[in-house]
């Protein structure tokens, strides 16, 4: 069969399966990639972005499952890339599509996964699989197109490393600092613990000057070059099983300069203020999460994507005050710092995927460094602003 966009021969697809640790084992057909591949098997609500999605580097150890049952329909495209390769371990569909509808695609999301030997299985029942998973809870899962033999995945899936307990920061950091854009406002330090580009447009956007710092960096070399504040990014795995990240973060907190966090970079600022964080029983994953935010009262529609989360009962006013809850169910989504000036958000304002309805947060960061030095930002139509947010 020819695909006429391409004239990619299609061939039939070969069989596969994928076994969770709980003993459920589906049969579907392979995609992508054929391997074998292994992680925590979590579900994303949101409709599109898919590459966004599979690129994001907090989703390192997590093997992806689309609730939208068309998958592949519009390809592959560079510019939605947010970061250099696939971070997710496989893909589980309902529909995959090798044809795509898009003049400006790159090429196939089957083509795509393949350059990356991204592992996928397709023609599952997800309606029924993300029930389970919300009745049972995230576990492991290995899908395989080598092995089909369900005991022996069964016990793969039970052995692969939990993500309780599991450092992977270090597997998606940079090794050397870089500048990613020079501007007329703020120096922004970026501490890279798994950070999305589009948080660092959403700077650019902003004219900041924005340098990214591996995330072992000591504090002292970031100061060194005399920011006007420092953000710590997302990214994936336990922040419990990061001591000297907390330390370091704690170390910032003293250091009389703004500080802004989101995802992983919220929980390590929460960490080191002495808040308790604690792994969610299935985890926030789409683009679709209703935020409030006490302060203002306004409801805006996020991109989440966290399976860790700050511990409502450990927060007083003296450590911090709540700023933003998941309407959802009620956990705490921002927090305000009292001792320093620093606040944090578990949720994803720079979405891409997503709505735009969080870009504030970005602004309100902007001014507390103008509140601090008196460098203002600027704030023009550029192009990476209005892409900002993904589609």
């Amino acid at each position: 069969m020819i695909n006429p966009q391409n004239n990619e021969l299609l061939l039939t697809p070969a069989p596969c399966k994928m076994a969770l640790a709980d003993g459920t084992v589906v049969t579907g057909k392979a995609v992508g990639f054929r391997g074998e591949t292994g992680g925590e098997l979590c579900f994303n609500t949101s409709m599109t972005g898919y590459q966004e999605i599979f690129t994001d580097p907090s989703y390192v150890g997590q093997i992806m499952m689309m609730t939208y049952p068309h998958i592949g329909n519009y390809g592959t495209m560079d510019i939605d890339m947010e970061a250099r390769t696939p971070m997710v371990s496989g893909v589980v569909v309902r529909a995959f599509s090798p044809r795509y509808s898009n003049m400006l695609t790159d090429e196939s999301l089957d083509a795509f996964m393949k350059k990356h030997q991204l592992v996928g299985i397709s023609e599952i029942d997800t309606r029924a699989l993300v029930l389970h998973i919300r009745s049972k809870g995230v576990m492991n899962a290995v899908i395989s197109s080598l092995d089909l033999d369900d005991d022996s995945l069964i016990e793969k899936a039970r052995n692969w490393p939990s993500m309780e307990g599991l450092e992977l920061a270090s597997r998606v950091t940079i090794n050397e600092a870089y500048d990613f854009c020079e501007g007329a406002g703020p120096k922004v330090a970026v501490f890279d613990f798994g950070v999305k580009q589009n948080i660092l447009r959403s700077f650019k956007a902003r004219g900041c000057s924005v340098r990214v710092f591996p995330a072992a960096t000591e504090l002292k070399d970031v100061l060194a070059w005399q920011p006007d504040g420092i953000f710590f990014s997302n990214g994936p795995g336990d922040p419990r099983a990061m001591p000297d990240a907390i330390a370091m973060t704690k170390e910032a907190m003293q250091a009389n300069i703004p500080l802004f966090g989101i995802c992983l970079g919220h929980q390590l600022l929460s960490l080191a203020a002495g808040l308790e964080v604690y792994k969610m029983y299935v985890g926030h994953r789409g683009a679709n999460h209703p935020v409030q935010n006490l302060q203002t009262g306004n409801v805006e529609v996020s991109t989440q994507n966290h399976g860790f989360a700050v511990d409502r009962e450990s927060i007083s006013d003296d450590i911090a005050s709540i700023t933003h809850v998941n309407l959802n169910d009620q956990t705490v989504e921002g927090v305000r710092f009292a001792k320093c000036s620093a606040f944090s958000v578990q949720y994803h304002p720079e979405a891409s995927p997503g709505p735009h309805d969080s870009q504030y947060l970005f602004d309100e960061f902007m001014a507390d460094i103008e509140k601090h030095s008196g460098v203002k930002s600027t704030h023009e139509p550029t192009p990476e602003m209005v892409y900002a947010g993904g589609r």
